[in-house]
């Protein structure tokens, strides 16, 4: 077992099976054999939405900060499928944040949080990262929370899934 899994395991989390594309697009593209870029994954957990609705009217920061947590589990799942093992992360690079807001709703930098904590927990310092927290209108299928992010690879090693 990988360091980074073990890590997950000791903090009782288990990542699931790699998310499906609803659409026309790859969960994830490596680029350049060094970064990935993982598109956008929502709250899902054994399939469906562990919340609907939008921050700051159907739903507490601190359910939002679960939503971006199980967000980013869904992002590494995605990861792990394209390049087999969580170790050859060098660092995360970027997180970008869509949030699902009520009118006058505006911390969405604390829903963020749930993701962001989550991969300092994991990889430490190399979790640390460059972050933009959205708030939007409306995300698909009423998910409160839409994570994507770029991380960087370290050399050696292919991915090992494309589609």
């Amino acid at each position: 077992m990988s360091l980074i899994e073990s890590r997950l395991e000791d903090m009782g989390l288990r990542l699931p099976e790699p998310p499906v594309p609803v659409a026309a697009y790859l969960p994830s593209v490596v680029f350049s054999n060094n970064l990935v870029y993982v598109s956008g994954q929502d709250c899902r957990k054994d399939g469906q939405l562990l919340y609907k609705g939008k921050l700051g009217s159907d739903l507490t920061v601190e359910q939002g900060k679960e939503c971006a947590r199980q967000s980013m589990c869904n992002c590494l799942a995605a990861l792990k499928y394209s390049i087999g093992d969580l170790d050859r992360v060098k660092r995360i690079v970027k997180v970008l944040g869509f949030v699902a807001s009520a009118p006058g709703f505006g911390e969405q930098p604390y829903v963020l949080n749930g993701a962001s904590e989550l991969l300092i927990d994991i990889f430490g310092d190399m979790g640390k990262h460059a972050r933009a927290a959205l708030g939007i209108n409306e995300l698909p299928f009423g998910t409160p929370v839409e994570i994507e992010m770029i991380v960087e690879l370290k050399e050696g090693g292919e991915h090992v899934h494309t589609a």
